[in-house]
């Protein structure tokens, strides 16, 4: 509970007197007014925000690439920041860092993929890499089998591998889920897409399979963005973490195939893409052979390490140390690269993400200010820009057992829009959270405005997917639209022009015109939410149609 300072000074004015009344009256020991000193106030401030960002956005870090010299910085500037606010260190060897070894794989020349007599051009219409650390991998007369959706999802009832063994075959599937296919609320999550519609789970589920191979079905509206994306995301170097097998549980080839690409393979197994689409949205889908269609293909990698790390903080809990909420926000952007006419190269990332990286920070201060009953463990991390990599790294090596986890917060890229009457969850019903959010900002006359586009499956692709998918609950919520002064229209503008001129682009700059009152707001609002949970002994946990819930319940009956 929060209390005004009147009303503070009137509890403490009272206690004293009730003190007073219980000691000798010959010689009383009566402050004044002005001597009873009261307890510091928590404050979350648009100046301390804004002065954070502007220093993270700064061209002396270089866009904060992993593994370079300007992201060392920043994160050293991160743990100085905890540091200076009276967060103590959770990282390794009592330091604020817990440091990750990600290696990085570049297809050079020499590699293709075929089928049949097919051969496919890189990036054209086509993508392809293996997450083995192999400096060449071959696969040979690999045959072909579509396997719908790539699914394997009991709690629906569905396996799109059902009575096939895939080992050493190449697997060819859909992107997004039955659901998105079929509108069908009652199919999956219906058109909000669940984790098993993202690409990364379709690999994972491939590589469990025993496949030697895994093809992905590119359609830009199940996907949500356009070939472009896909072709220019894996071009180039590809930052991974450096797993403990190397690789060597994954497939050997990993990739897309373009739309147009993908109707002519279908055609040449004697199959109607249509048809097969229809047929793969139907439950009891079974997977089918694809003719006397193999795949050939060799990837020759070039392969290098860089050092990396996550920067955690911890402020211990007054009454239950051993329970923590977490609060997570990436502190990494793109780095520095070519410059075209008029611009530096300098991709410095202020909205995404120095502003949840401030966000952050500042709320660990006001915990460190007034500690609450459970620990609060401020994890600002590595890598999310190459593939969520530094939460993937905490999710598999946690610095405290995710089963004392409470739950916990992601902030990614709030927009400087100023206050607005709502907040944007993503994933909103999946969890308990969105009802304690719900409840924070209710007295503040805001509401909830659930993910405005759900079938494109954004709560997949931050950094709190990492510890969800181990059964974590997790919100991950954004500033709202609905401008307290110009309206929804002015708020989507507002994003859209931001999207469309410096997302990811080197415009990404702290602006001292920036209305951070916004920002400040939604800082606030976490700090609330976390504060409530800090000081409950519940524990927020899936809803029970949700993914992760069964992960949750099975973690919390471990034993430490």
């Amino acid at each position: 509970m929060t209390f005004s300072k009147t009303t503070l000074t009137t509890i403490i004015v009272a206690a004293t007197a009730t003190a007073l009344m219980s000691c000798s009256p010959s010689k009383p020991d009566i402050k004044k007014a002005d001597e009873v000193k009261e307890p510091a106030k928590p404050s979350i401030l648009a100046a301390d925000i804004g002065k954070r960002v502007e220093t993270l956005a700064d061209d002396r870090f270089e866009g904060r690439a992993p593994g370079t010299l300007g992201g060392q910085m920043a994160s050293q500037y991160i743990a100085d920041e905890m540091k200076a606010a009276g967060i103590a260190p959770m990282g390794k060897d009592g330091t604020y860092f817990q440091p990750i070894t990600l290696t990085e794989t570049t297809v050079i020349d020499g590699s293709f993929m075929e089928i049949n007599d097919t051969k496919y051009e890189f990036q054209k219409n086509s993508v392809y890499w293996t997450k083995r650390y192999q400096d060449s991998i071959r696969v040979k007369d690999s045959e072909l089998v579509f396997v719908g959706y790539g699914v394997v999802a009991p709690e629906y009832g569905w396996n799109d591998y059902a009575d096939m063994d895939v080992k050493g075959k190449t697997v060819v599937m859909f992107v997004n889920d039955p659901g998105f296919a079929t509108k069908d609320e009652a199919l999956f999550n219906g058109n909000t897409m669940t984790y098993y519609g993202r690409w990364t789970y379709k690999y994972e589920e491939a590589a469990r399979q025993g496949a030697a191979a895994a093809i992905i079905v590119h359609e830009t509206k199940p996907a949500s963005y356009g070939w472009n994306v896909v072709s220019d995301s894996w071009a180039g170097g590809q930052i991974d973490l450096v797993r403990p097998d190397k690789g060597a549980s994954r497939a050997a080839l990993e990739g897309w195939l373009t739309i147009d690409a993908s109707k002519d393979l279908f055609s040449a197994a004697g199959m109607d893409f249509d048809a097969m689409k229809l047929a793969a949205s139907t439950k009891g889908f079974k997977p089918v052979a694809m003719g006397n269609l193999k795949l050939n293909a060799q990837i020759n990698n070039k392969i290098s390490t860089v050092q990396s790390r996550n920067v955690v903080g911890v402020v211990e809990g007054t009454k239950y140390p051993d329970e923590y909420v977490m609060y997570m926000a990436h502190w990494d952007h793109l780095g520095k690269k070519p410059a075209l006419e008029g611009e530096d190269g300098i991709y410095n990332g202020a909205v995404d993400n120095a502003t949840g990286t401030a966000a952050i920070l500042e709320i660990g201060e006001a915990f460190a200010t007034a500690p609450a009953e459970r620990s609060v463990i401020i994890v600002a991390v590595t890598a999310e820009e190459s593939g969520l990599l530094g939460s993937a790294y905490y999710g598999e090596d946690p610095i405290v057992p995710l089963n004392k986890t409470v739950a916990g917060i992601n902030i990614d890229a709030i927009q400087p829009l100023g206050r607005t009457n709502d907040i944007v969850v993503v994933g909103h019903g999946a969890s308990d959270l969105d009802g304690l959010l719900e409840a924070v900002i209710k007295p503040r006359g805001m509401y909830i405005i659930p993910d405005p586009k759900p079938e494109a499956g954004y709560y997949y692709r931050s950094d709190h997917i990492s510890l969800a998918k181990k059964g974590v609950p997790f919100l991950y919520a954004d500033a709202g639209i609905d401008h307290v002064v110009n309206g929804k229209e002015y708020g989507e503008q507002f994003i859209k022009d931001y999207t469309d001129n410096r997302y990811h682009a080197p415009g990404d700059e702290y602006n001292k015109d920036w209305d951070l009152t916004g920002i400040e707001q939604v800082t606030e609002i976490f700090y609330e939410l976390g504060l409530g949970m800090a000081n409950s002994r519940d524990w927020p946990n899936w809803k029970k149609t949700a993914e992760f819930r069964t992960l949750r319940d099975n973690m919390m009956k471990q034993e430490d």
